[in-house]
């Protein structure tokens, strides 16, 4: 037992003694003579065995006191949230439908009072039927001069309180949106999700309950101004909504300083590097972490020369400021320099766990768009970690939470507290005046919008992804992400989903000898126009490739024939000659980073929040990759 922590557990023992001392004051000669010598007794014991935990655990180099205390306080207090909310959880999916009735009417009491409110007579609603009633379903049209007004200063006008952001969606299918955000939905995620997830996480994989670091990759994004001067950004966890918690990350608070994305994941990657004990590997989306690996296998050399020169390189942007404040938190390593450096040159099949032999976990989401990025990550570069997609999110807020996070299917429980649900069948998507079912109606199997109604002034709301029912837990629906609806491609409306295409895609690669998939957009031929000359319409497909230089026309015809294997509908047009088959262009690599960044400059899009669209409805994009075509 080292001396150190043997003083501290005294000093604060006599702190307790101390405390009690002053609060009782003269009431102190009242108190039996013993009380405060036990009192310092028992606070002495119980520092000596929090000491005990803490040490007991894996902890990161060169921590202190304070920050391993630190840790380990916010540690065990989100645990025991976590399992009071997962309680929770549990006891609401035995009544469902009472749960989402109380959700409904809680959101609908609180905005009665508004212009809204009033228009749509909130006040009367008594029940869910009644409100599906008087309220019509509605898409972003339906608030985009509302959520203006907002903007530019008007109060009440869908919402009872001020929004904290006005937050962009990533335009993943379609135009970037303008949604409300509050306090509400940022508490209900945190409850209801980040809460709920750690508790999860911590059973489903107890190495994680140490006092590791973890290497967060996110970066500070650029917020503009409303007319009322509400701020107007993504909707996601960022530096500054995590301040308190910075201690817990690898990258040290200055660095998030830094404007510069490709700056920032430098740094991530050096003071990642720099700790031989990362425990976790996180960010929002899997595509994130595949980015940084991807820029590892490009600059290790000079991080490499970084940690052994403990400076930091000049060929990053920093301000005088924030260079010196970096650089005085590091130190000359040639050892651990020369561990990486052979690391490297091993290859990067498994570099992950071999530059962090104590690596449990990485924690992003890898469904749906990010599905073949967490797949080249688990096959390539993080072999033999395991992986948890913990939410199912988007800017309207928390829709559900996987409690099953070691299976490989990603499934995801409705949280019946987050939103009020409602289903669109797969089969009436296009009427006019669809019929919606309620989370108790639905049935497994069956594949469904989503439509909802939130807590920041969204009501009954499609939101454009398309779940599957695969099952139910108690009377709660778990679901699979299909597909956005703005992301189908359809020339002659055979309606192809993305999880359809990627399926024909990854079956068709296989058949590619010696390829492997690193990124693919598609395009419907119209969008070319004129260029297309007089061919009937088709897939325009774009593909970046490991291993492999040139397709043959036998190989690109493969993509077309496991499409038609997969689809009956896309088979029978091909048959009667209604679509041409599929044009097949390998781009150079890198064409997708390249393309990801003009997407990002575009539409604004945060890199916490973006994800790569994967039927391209722009123009611009679509010459971008043909001009970055190398067969």
């Amino acid at each position: 037992m080292s001396f150190p922590w043997i003083y501290a557990a005294l000093t604060f023992g006599f702190a307790v003694v101390s405390v009690a001392v002053a609060v009782n004051g003269n009431n102190l000669a009242a108190m039996p003579p013993a009380a405060p010598v036990i009192l310092g007794v028992c606070s002495l014991t119980g520092m000596i065995l929090l000491w005990r935990d803490i040490s007991s655990k894996l902890k990161g180099d060169h921590r202190t006191w304070g920050s391993l205390l630190g840790q380990y306080v916010a540690v065990k207090a989100v645990g025991l949230l976590g399992r009071r909310q997962r309680r929770k959880l549990e006891l609401d999916t035995v009544k469902v439908k009472e749960a989402q009735e109380q959700t409904l009417l809680k959101r609908l009491r609180k905005n009665a009072d508004t212009c809204y409110g009033k228009q749509y007579n909130f006040s009367s609603i008594k029940d869910s039927d009644a409100f599906r009633a008087l309220h019509p379903i509605t898409t972003y049209e339906h608030y985009r001069g509302l959520i203006q007004r907002i903007a530019t200063g008007e109060q009440k006008v869908i919402i009872a309180e001020k929004p904290l952001i006005l937050a962009m969606t990533s335009g993943t299918s379609g135009p970037s949106a303008m949604l409300l955000s509050t306090k509400d939905t940022n508490t209900e995620f945190f409850l209801q999700g980040v809460a709920v997830c750690l508790d999860v996480m911590r059973e489903a994989f107890p190495e994680t309950d140490s006092l590791q670091r973890t290497a967060k990759l996110f970066y500070t994004p650029t917020f503009r101004q409303s007319e009322a001067g509400i701020p107007i950004g993504p909707n996601s966890s960022t530096p500054a909504s995590s301040r308190h918690m910075l201690n817990l990350y690898t990258t040290p608070a200055p660095a998030f300083e830094v404007p510069s994305e490709k700056d920032t994941l430098y740094l991530h990657l050096l003071f990642a590097l720099k700790d031989p004990t990362v425990g976790t590997l996180e960010s929002n989306f899997a595509s994130t972490v595949f980015y940084a690996f991807t820029a590892l296998q490009e600059r290790w050399p000079e991080l490499v020369e970084d940690i052994h020169r403990g400076q930091i390189s000049s060929t990053l942007s920093l301000e005088p400021k924030v260079r010196a404040g970096l650089e005085a938190l590091m130190k000359p390593d040639p050892q651990r320099a020369a561990q990486l450096r052979a690391h490297f040159q091993e290859g990067f099949s498994g570099i992950a766990k071999r530059l962090w032999p104590h690596l449990h976990l990485v924690l992003a989401v890898d469904s749906g768009s990010n599905q073949i990025y967490g797949e080249m990550l688990r096959d390539h570069y993080c072999k033999g970690v395991p992986f948890y997609s913990p939410f199912y999110a988007a800017t309207e807020g928390l829709i559900g939470v996987n409690l099953w996070p070691q299976e490989s299917r990603r499934r995801y429980l409705l949280c019946p507290r987050s939103m009020f649900c409602e289903f669109l069948p797969e089969s009436s998507l296009e009427d006019e005046a669809p019929q919606t079912l309620l989370m108790e109606q639905v049935k497994p199997g069956e594949s469904y919008e989503l439509v909802v109604t939130n807590a920041s002034g969204l009501f009954r709301y499609r939101i454009g992804d398309i779940v599957k029912v695969v099952g139910f837990h108690n009377q709660c629906p778990i679901v699979e992400f299909q597909y956005r609806r703005g992301q189908m491609l359809s020339v002659r409306g055979e309606k192809v989903s993305e999880s359809l295409f990627l399926g024909a895609l990854k079956k068709a690669v296989d058949q590619w000898p010696g390829a492997q998939l690193v990124d693919y957009s598609c395009a419907e031929s119209g969008i070319l126009g004129d260029s297309m000359g007089g061919s009937d319409p088709h897939y325009q497909v774009f593909v970046e490739l490991k291993g492999v230089r040139n397709l043959t026309e036998e190989q690109r015809y493969k993509l077309d024939i496991c499409l038609q294997q997969d689809s009956a509908v896309y088979r029978s047009f091909r048959i009667k000659g209604s679509i041409g088959p599929m044009r097949v262009q390998l781009v150079a690599d890198g064409a997708f980073q390249e393309l990801r960044k003009r997407m990002m400059e575009h539409s604004r899009t945060s890199p916490n929040t973006f994800k790569m669209q994967r039927v391209l409805r722009r123009k611009e994009y679509v010459d971008f990759l043909l001009g970055k075509t190398v067969s």
